[in-house]
């Protein structure tokens, strides 16, 4: 795929519109009256990746999440029915000092483990202390987006309190995080790797049965606390990961969605083969794909070889050609295109690799490695996830952009427990990453670029204690004008200044179900999703 190419068809361009037609008219077809939500039934599914393993606290991948977390509850929730608003889970209820410094939850009397033993504030104090505080081996990919707490207490049993070195803004809402499940302390104790390769939660449907390359089979929780609930009797995860495959599933029925999304071709088809039956929910993505750049080899330890790399991207051009292709479009920096903390696009277009002139920008990475003594035709391999969609598309266009300045790129697509190990053991000279998450809050957003040895997610290397120190006061900033320009001037450090990684396209979400899944509704990112505590089969 070359930048040049980026013109469409006349033909492309109708069939594009005529995608757009049926995405309005499966818009308008989603039944418009309430029915009360019906008992029975299993909802079978689909997971296009498997699990690198099942602890929340360790993983990042919607892999995991998506067959694991019905299997869990949590401190507080995000409402999927009116996201972002935050919930109690096992959180009955929870009050904040007036200075912002201490929050304490009264937790839920009476709740049950899937093994029959009674949760108590103690098992939550032992799950927040290894997501915060993590212990000798244990992986907490989350953890720098606690840096704010000095304390996690449970002065009796149905009391936890959070007390905090400084107020943060939004402090509940990155409790919410859907990784976050709430572990036994018991077994934390005696193995705190145990849940890596376990499941045993509070949450609706207790675990069945999981054969990897196949499916993940979970059953009701008859001793859920929130009775009434599951509506469900089970649920099925069918690991799918040919794109064509999946798509034969949902069109023929065995499988009402997949919660992560379809291209516009894709939903084409898919609306195409079910008319009616099909309804689709859309909505901006709070995910996209970036490259990690392993900084500890040469020659990208060297700033002037990332920001060639990065420059001789055509993020434009490649916006109009992979939107056709997949489901990838809006360019943007760190913060969410759109949203209220991303940058102004006269800002943007200053950032190295961002200019809409790309002869321009390629002619300068020509020069900076030039300047840094790489010979024409330098090789390297750009690891990536053996997802198709939108991975594969977005390495083969990262290939073809490299070429043009006279690199020869080797892509090299690997499953997903090898590719996080080899994230993790540095075993990579570049790799096409990305920075998905559950809310639009530069907390959770930059925590990627923070030093090696402050995030766990930190994958290229480096330690560079002006964007620790820049994190700190923007997550201390109340005003969001004044927190913006501290989030930029992080972005402008981070991705053009010293390239020590960069994005490269925005997602969109585009997720067809079958009509007769209920309660189901559409958010910004696939990680509050499934949420099947509220979804319901109609007959």
């Amino acid at each position: 795929m070359h930048s040049s190419d980026v013109g469409v068809p006349r033909a492309r361009r109708l069939a594009l519109a005529l995608v757009a037609v049926l995405v309005v008219l499966a818009l308008t077809q989603v039944e418009g009256t309430a029915q009360a939500p019906r008992h029975g039934g299993t909802l079978v599914y689909i997971s296009t990746a498997q699990p690198p393993s099942l602890d929340g606290h360790r993983e990042t991948t919607f892999a995991m999440l998506h067959p694991v977390k019905p299997h869990y509850s949590y401190l507080v929730k995000f409402d999927t029915q009116n996201y972002p608003k935050v919930v109690g889970d096992l959180a009955e209820s929870w009050t904040a000092s007036k200075d912002g410094l201490v929050y304490t939850f009264k937790i839920r009397s009476g709740v049950k483990f899937h093994d029959g033993s009674t949760l108590t504030s103690k098992d939550i104090k032992a799950t927040f202390d290894r997501i915060i505080l993590p212990k000798g081996d244990v992986v907490s990919a989350r953890q720098a987006m606690y840096q704010s707490v000095k304390t996690v207490e449970a002065p009796n049993p149905q009391t936890v309190v959070f007390r905090l070195k400084y107020a943060t803004p939004g402090f509940v809402e990155k409790l919410a995080s859907p990784f976050n499940f709430v572990y036994k302390a018991e077994i934390l104790e005696r193995d705190p790797h145990w849940y890596e390769r376990n499941v045993m939660g509070t949450g609706p449907f207790r675990f069945v049965e999981y054969v990897r390359g196949s499916h993940w089979v979970g059953r009701r929780f008859e001793d859920y606390w929130e009775r009434g609930k599951p509506y469900l009797d089970g649920y099925r995860v069918l690991f799918i990961a040919s794109r064509s495959s999946m798509l034969a599933a949902i069109k023929s029925g065995q499988a009402l969605t997949e919660f992560r999304g379809v291209s516009p071709a894709e939903l084409a088809d898919i609306v195409r083969a079910l008319g009616e039956k099909v309804a689709v929910g859309t909505a901006a993505w709070q995910c996209n794909n970036t490259v990690a750049i392993n900084t500890k080899k040469k020659p990208f330890d060297d700033v002037r070889v990332r920001r060639a790399l990065t420059l001789a991207v055509d993020r434009w051009g490649g916006s109009q050609a992979l939107s056709e292709i997949a489901f990838v479009k809006p360019v943007g920096a760190m913060m969410r295109p759109g949203g209220q903390y991303a940058m102004p696009e006269a800002e943007l277009t200053k950032l190295a690799g961002y200019g809409r002139d790309i002869a321009q920008s390629r002619q300068q990475a020509r020069a900076l490695l030039r300047e840094a003594g790489v010979p024409e035709n330098f090789s390297f391999t750009l690891k990536n996830r053996d997802i198709s969609m939108p991975y594969e598309a977005v390495g083969v266009y990262l290939v073809d952009q490299w070429r043009q300045i006279g690199l020869n790129v080797r892509h090299e697509q690997v499953e997903a427990g090898r590719y996080f190990a080899d994230q993790r053991a540095g075993n990579y000279d570049l790799v096409v990453d990305f920075a998905c998450d559950f809310i639009d809050d530069p907390d959770v957003q930059l925590l990627k670029f923070l030093s090696a040895d402050v995030s766990p997610v930190n994958y290229g290397g480096y330690v560079d204690r002006q964007l620790d120190a820049l994190y700190v006061r923007q997550s201390r900033t109340a005003d969001k004008a004044q927190r913006a320009r501290f989030v930029h001037e992080f972005e402008r450090r981070a991705l053009s200044e010293q390239a020590y990684g960069f994005y490269v396209l925005w997602w969109q979400r585009i997720i067809p179900y079958w009509k007769t899944l209920r309660g189901y509704n559409t958010t910004t990112n696939h990680y509050v999703e499934p949420d099947l505590a509220v979804y319901w089969l109609a007959e």
